[in-house]
């Protein structure tokens, strides 16, 4: 376990690697032994100094939600992030790429809570009654940590993207939002473009066969830490395409068919 010094050295970094544009290495590394308790402690403490510095938490994200992408890092279950207040952006709006460092984008559904759901024991009807509705999205994400070591040439681990705030740096929402009951969630498709080329299609049941799985695993998960998902916050849900790596100039749009559309431009 890390100690507390090296947890808060490791959440300052991030910090300083998000506001200058300079990833820090793979934490990995630095700490072969490092666990993913360790990693969440150190979102945490990196959530806390935004916090402390004016952010508000208002929501969070579920990543690593299908099979594929947890056979890749080794694990076997999602992990999560937190969403602040200035990581959400208008549908059809202009993001400043110089905010970020190495941008991907993902598609998923985001759920907009009307009551709180709380573990241990949420079951995906506790979900669906608490949700107000469904929205299709755009996460964008960022790599603070090196994805790749310039001298060894390792890939960052889990417990690296986990620290990192689950790599989320970024939302869009818009389509059309929808009830809960209105559409069968795993069948819910959508077809990812960059600059007009199709780059990715899937559809939601990649993520634990039903995106409001992704939710109830959250739920439980916190439920350790005492902590419940709130009325009125944003849970990005997983996303059931790859992603899209992004550079300045890139338009990204992603058609949910009869739930309309989302997209954005980077500058």
């Amino acid at each position: 376990m890390l100690t507390t010094a090296q947890i808060e050295d490791a959440a300052a970094r991030l910090e300083e690697a998000e506001r200058t544009g300079r990833q820090i290495g793979q934490l990995s590394l630095q700490y072969p032994g490092m666990t993913i308790d360790d990693a969440y402690r150190v979102q945490s403490a990196w959530v806390a100094l935004k916090v402390a510095g004016g952010r508000r938490i208002k929501g969070r994200k579920i990543g690593l939600t299908s099979r594929a992408m947890q056979l890749a890092v080794n694990i076997d279950e999602p992990d999560y992030g937190v969403l602040l207040d200035d990581m959400f952006f208008d549908d059809g709006g202009t993001i400043p790429t110089d905010r970020f460092v190495q941008l991907r984008v993902e598609a998923e559904l985001a759920f907009v809570l009307k009551s709180p759901i709380a573990g241990p024991d949420c079951t995906i009807f506790d979900v669906l009654n608490a949700t107000d509705y469904v929205v299709p999205a755009l996460e964008i994400l960022d790599a603070r940590i090196q994805r790749v070591d310039p001298a060894t040439k390792t890939t960052r681990k889990v417990v690296d993207t986990i620290a990192d705030n689950a790599a989320n740096c970024g939302i869009v929402i818009g389509g059309r939002p929808f009830r809960p009951d209105a559409a069968d969630l795993r069948w819910v498709s959508v077809i990812c473009a960059r600059n007009g080329r199709i780059e990715e299609t899937g559809v939601a049941a990649g993520v634990i066969n039903n995106p409001a799985n992704g939710i109830v695993w959250l739920a439980n998960k916190l439920a350790a830490h005492d902590v419940a998902l709130e009325a009125g916050q944003v849970i990005l849900s997983g996303s059931f395409i790859r992603p899209i790596d992004c550079t300045k100039g890139d338009t990204i749009q992603a058609d949910y068919g009869p739930f309309g559309t989302v997209s954005c431009h980077f500058s």
